[in-house]
Order: C-alpha cells, then structure tokens, then sequence
C-alpha cells in the first residue's frame, strides 16, 4: 500500500461510514426505524440511507463546485450601476453618489462572501480551474479600485455616499474580518489588485476600534452591554492571523490567540466539547444555546489561525489542543444522515447545511494538516460531504441554510430560523468543503467497499 507524507493512509470502505457514523452520531434522520422486510434473503438486502451513501470521487466533488461557480457568477455582477436608471458605469471615475453594485442574488462585500471568495480561492487551488480565481478576482479589483475612486471623491465631498461604506468604514467585525482576511489571501495566491489600503483599513479597525472587554477581549453591546458573540471569532481571528503572516509581526498572532483562549475560557463547555453561542458578563447563569454555525465559525477559525500561527508561539498547543477537543464534541453529534442539527444537542432541531459544510471542511483540513487522526474522523468528513451534495440543487444553489441569526435566550429562536437559498452563509462553506475533500481524496487512499454484507462478513 502507497504510504502518504506525513499521516497514515486511511483504510476505508465508505459502506463502514456507518459503523463510525453510528458510533459518533447521537440522533439520525430517521424518527422511526425501517419497516421489516421478510421477503428478501439477507444477503441481497439493502439499507435504505436518507442521502447520497457511495464512492466520493474528485470528478463528482468538482462537478458539485462547478455548478455552483455557475450559479454565483451569474448572480452576483460584478459592476456599479445607477441607483435609478440602472445604466451601468463604464468608467470607475465617473462614479456618483447614485452608484451602487448592480443588483444580484448576493453581496459581494459581506463577510459570508469574504467566505466565499477563499472557497473560490481554495477550490482553484485543489482543481486547478482558474475560473474560480478569476471570480475573485473581478471582484476584488472592482472593489479595490471603487474604493480609490472614492477615497479621491470623499476627500473633495466629505458628505459623498458610497456604495463601498462598510469596506472604507467598518463599524462592525462583520464588515472587516472575513473580508480582510480573503483580500490577504488573494493577494497571496497572486491576485493583482490594490488590496494592500483595504486590508490596512480592516485591521485598523479590528485591532484599534473595534469595541472589547477590559481584558482585550472583542466584544458588542448588543443585545446587552458587554456581550461576546462566538461568530466573532471568524470575524477577527483568521485576519489577524493572516496579517501576522504578511507583515510578520507577532503582535497579531498574540491578540488572535488571545482571543480564542478567552472566548473559550467563557464560552467552550468542556464536557459537552461545544461552544455557547452567547455570553453576557455580569450574567451568573447563562442560557447555553449550542448553535451549530456559531460553532462551525470557531471551528474553521481554530484551523485558519493553526495554518499560519508559527510552530514556536506559545499558545499553539493550548489552540490545537482546543481544536481537538471541539472536534471530539462535535463528531459526537453528527447524525445518522450525516448532518449536524441547528442546535446541535437538540435532536429535534432541523438539519442545517452550512455548518455540516463548515465541519467537512475544518476536520478535512486538520486531517491533511496532521492535528487530528485521519482513521477517527475521515469518514464522518466523507459522511457529511455527501450529506451535502444532497443539499445542492441543479442550478447550484444550496438549499437547508439558516439565513442570519442574533443572539437568542430561548430555545424557540434557534428552533424556527427560515432556511433559504439566499442565505449566503452556505455558499462559502460548501466551497471550502468541496475543495478539501479533493485534497483529502488526492491525498489519502481511500478503499471503497459497497457491500455491508461482505464488510461485515
């Protein structure tokens, strides 16, 4: 058998995913068990999963991301148009206070496409498909260049409005972090484009304005005064980490690590191995409301910060030692269909699709990263992989996602979230995962068997 650098081979028959998925699952999709079939021979009978349950192969992933890229490059244009007239501007320096994006599907200067522009990102690098980089790259280049139109046209007219306000003016981390973080990495993979001032911009205000407790720990005040949201984790963390890797100053780092550990300290219930999605200071008791996205954000912002975090920094075990513990938790909870619930110690909470993404990918990239054990978790990644494709329809939208969420304090909040395809949080995570998968598939022996009967003999 090929023996692969770095982590042992996986031996696995995807027809097993059911004994780890069993093993690790705490509910299926499934409320009552099969009907009993007394006419077929044992040996010829079939188990009747709820999603797509065989072989994963490269081409079927890439397909998956093909008809996405399809979906989104025509429904997110990458121009400004005339707020009243809908002509479209031809020249960046002829840009007016009536300038907007043209109007599509999706925004493309959001933190859920600060996600999807590294899933493009990664995806190109797995596939080899520049297509998906030069989605980015339009993107990014009209935003770059709008932004100096503007800076120019702001000077002059300090009173001037621009389509561009929560790039140039970031109020909130969820203007800055993901999208910082992705202009870093586009630049990275050699994008050219004037991100450089953006990306300046952004850490700015993450690093210097964006509110904290009076231990340096990024924090809102809302819905209550001093108040952490687990989603900041994603929304600052991998910026930092990545700025600390393009300029080389530890200082990012530290504060990125910083900030894990003291969400964490409040936030990680270490017997459960889940996040809390909210935490008031000054609350004695706090509703401990397991969201699965929220922890899908400080999941894959654990693996973004141990990609670039250098090997010497002293916090890093104390990460990947959370890193682990997380996945433990998690991997506990997927379920028998291979999704992860809405709250995910709530079994009859729906199946939601943007954090089932998220966890194929985190783990997929600690697999390949070495952090966790390939023979532990490689088949709940391939399980939920395939629960995702289930979810992407033939226009490539993804279906099953929860659209945007606050903070709640009761159970019924989280319980009834509409799901929507233009939800942007699915988009991003499905790329990452698709993209993963590849790698993982390219890189690990995987050995199919479909028959339960013969595995089981």
């Amino acid at each position: 058998m090929r023996a692969f650098p770095r982590l042992p081979t996986i031996r696995h028959a995807l027809g097993a995913c059911a004994l780890t998925a069993i093993a690790l699952s705490s509910a299926s999709a499934q409320t009552t068990p099969p009907a009993t079939d007394s006419n077929t021979p044992l040996h010829l009978l079939k188990p009747a999963y709820p999603v797509p349950y065989g072989p994963t192969t490269t081409e079927k992933v890439s397909e998956v991301l093909r008809r996405i890229h399809g979906y989104l490059e025509s429904s997110t244009p990458a121009r400004f148009v005339n707020r009243e007239s809908g002509e479209p501007f031809a020249d960046l320096t002829t840009l007016t206070d009536d300038a907007v994006f043209e109007p599509g599907a999706f925004r493309p200067i959001s933190y859920e496409w600060g996600v999807t522009y590294s899933g493009m990102l990664l995806a190109a690098e797995t596939t080899g498909d520049q297509r998906y980089t030069e989605y980015v790259a339009k993107r990014l280049r009209l935003i770059a260049d709008a932004a100096r139109q503007y800076r120019v046209r702001l000077k002059a007219n300090p009173g001037s409005r621009s389509p561009l306000r929560s790039v140039m003016e970031p109020r909130a981390l969820d203007d800055a972090g993901s999208m910082c973080a992705a202009m870093i990495k586009a630049q990275r993979a050699g994008i050219q484009a004037d991100l450089r001032p953006l990306v300046d911009n952004y850490i700015s205000y993450i690093s210097g304005k964006e509110f904290r407790l009076t231990d340096g720990t990024l924090a809102r005040n809302r819905p209550h005064p001093n108040t952490i949201w687990l989603d900041d984790l994603y929304m600052s963390v991998p910026a930092l980490a990545q700025m600390g890797r393009l300029s080389g100053e530890r200082t990012y780092f530290d504060d990125g690590v910083k900030q894990v550990l003291q969400f964490a300290q409040r936030m990680f219930n270490k017997e459960r191995g889940l996040f809390m999605h909210g935490w008031v200071e000054g609350m004695e008791v706090h509703p401990e409301f397991y969201w699965a996205r929220a922890n899908g954000w400080a999941l894959m912002t654990l693996v973004e910060l141990l990609d670039v975090l250098p090997e010497d920094h002293a916090g890093r075990g104390a990460v990947l030692d959370l890193l682990r513990a997380h996945v433990r938790g998690l991997a506990a909870r997927q379920s028998g269909s291979g999704f992860w619930h809405q709250l995910l110690d709530r079994e009859d909470s729906y199946l939601e699709t943007s954090a089932t993404a998220i966890y194929a990918y985190a783990m997929a990239r600690a697999i390949d990263r070495g952090w966790i054990d390939p023979l532990a978790y490689g088949p709940a990644v391939l399980l939920a992989w395939n629960a995702v494709t289930s979810k992407v329809n033939a226009q490539g939208q993804v279906e099953g996602t929860c659209v945007s969420t606050g903070m709640g304090f009761e159970p019924a909040f989280y319980y009834h979230r509409p799901t929507s395809v233009y939800a942007e949080h699915g988009y991003g995570p499905v790329r990452l995962a698709g993209a993963q998968i590849i790698k993982l598939l390219k890189t690990h022996r995987l050995e199919i068997n479909d028959s339960a009967v013969q595995l089981y003999r």
